[in-house]
């Protein structure tokens, strides 16, 4: 079983800036994707960004292109999101995500308990 925890979260003015941590625990195969999704009240979960291993390739959302960046440190099982000039509509609680390779053609998604980022003007 694979545990994923967040931290990083918190209240901060529109402008600033924010880094949220994942590590994950437990069974994490060599194969997988880490990323971030947040939900705002009221509305779907939606992904923010993803990193893969090997050539660790990203893709981000459109509405936080240049603004966050995503990084991951293998050795520790460990995924950042660098969150800059945030906007009121950041504000939402983020999850830690990962979808592993569990067998030839089987993946399997896990997910964290999440953080809130609250963005004030």
């Amino acid at each position: 079983q694979v545990q994923l925890l967040e931290s990083g979260g918190g209240l901060v003015q529109a402008g600033g800036s924010l880094r949220l941590s994942c590590v994950a625990s437990g069974y994490v195969t060599p194969i997988n994707v880490l990323g971030w999704y947040r939900q705002a009240p009221g509305k779907q979960r939606e992904q923010v960004a993803i990193i893969t291993t090997g050539s660790q390739a990203t893709s981000y959302a459109d509405s936080v292109k240049g603004r966050f960046t995503i990084s991951r440190d293998n050795d520790k099982d460990m995924v950042f999101l660098e969150m800059t000039n945030q906007e009121l509509d950041d504000t939402a609680v983020y999850y830690c995500y990962l979808r592993q390779m569990i067998g030839i053609t089987e993946w399997k998604n896990y997910w964290g308990q999440g953080t809130q980022v609250t963005v004030s003007s």
